[in-house]
């Protein structure tokens, strides 16, 4: 079943307060996913030609700080990791798959949740409360994000298969529904060099997207691409650097609410989880409708 929410700052004075509405908005789908959660936080970039990476490994006591010092003394860069519950935010000024290689050769068991400039993914077993507690959701600042709380239908319950799921610089997917073509679409993909973590058909759909992007597709391009090439139902949110977009298939079997006022766009699988923003008794509401490509950015 699934329960995904997004939300989009239009007023910067309010950047403060994104995580705490996020925070609420998961929560609220709660009983659409007790499985696991996730959230995806676009804020506080990283310094010119540096790259935030977000990392995952089991053990809440991993040495986050010696891996920082030795990333930085294997490639001769500066390098800081701040730890958030079983993951760590690993920025260092290098390039991205500089970077990835190192981690790889020297810290296979560690597992890339997202990477970029402005990006940082988190996500674990357990319900919204706990995971949003748990990596201090509350107290992010920001400027858009997305949520997902997890009812596992297709893959396994484990914090690898959680979303959400990041492919590419950048980009971040979450998604209600499934896909049916997923398998081929997986195989074609890895063929032009998109990496795969699980089998998770969600994250297929997000390689899928980072692809069309690495094409030169805007986020909207990429999404309307999808309506030809993506079988199954869904209702898509997808994260960039610069904004949010929403799909739901020419069906639209699976809910979904979008709402906007001056200082925010939201959206939900269901309403209560936009009725507690400040200012949702006097947003616009709607549906989205089939097959239609919803977007907004930040110049």
């Amino acid at each position: 079943m699934c329960g995904i929410v997004g939300l989009f700052l239009k007023n910067e004075a309010l950047r403060p307060l994104l995580g705490g509405w996020l925070a609420r908005m998961l929560v609220e789908m709660g009983d659409r996913g007790p499985d696991s959660a996730g959230f995806a936080v676009y804020r506080r970039p990283a310094p010119e030609g540096a790259v935030k990476i977000t990392l995952f490994h089991p053990d809440p006591a991993f040495a986050w700080a010696a891996l920082a010092e030795g990333f930085a003394a294997g490639l001769g860069c500066r390098a800081a990791a701040e730890r958030r519950g079983n993951h760590a935010v690993l920025t260092a000024d290098v390039d991205e798959a500089a970077a990835r290689a190192w981690i790889a050769a020297h810290h296979p068991e560690l597992r890339v949740m997202g990477f970029g400039q402005r990006i940082e993914v988190f996500k674990d077993m357990g319900g919204p409360a706990a995971v949003a507690e748990r990596f201090g959701l509350a107290g992010m600042d920001g400027t858009h994000a997305l949520g997902h709380t997890r009812m596992a239908t297709e893959s396994a319950v484990t914090t690898e298969h959680s979303h959400p799921f990041a492919v590419g610089a950048e980009l971040c997917l979450v998604h209600n529904g499934s896909l049916s073509n997923h398998n081929s679409l997986r195989r074609n993909l890895a063929r032009h060099g998109i990496r795969f973590d699980t089998d998770n058909d969600s994250e297929v759909a997000a390689g899928y997207f980072a692809h069309q992007m690495q094409q030169g597709a805007s986020l909207a391009e990429a999404m309307e691409a999808g309506l030809a090439d993506l079988d199954g139902f869904y209702t898509f949110a997808v994260g960039t650097r610069d904004g949010f977009a929403v799909l739901r298939d020419p069906i639209a079997c699976k809910p979904a609410i979008l709402a906007e006022t001056d200082d925010w766009v939201a959206m939900g699988s269901e309403w209560k989880a936009i009725a507690p923003l400040p200012g949702a008794e006097r947003a616009t509401v709607w549906e989205p409708k089939p097959a239609t490509v919803y977007a907004w950015g930040r110049a």
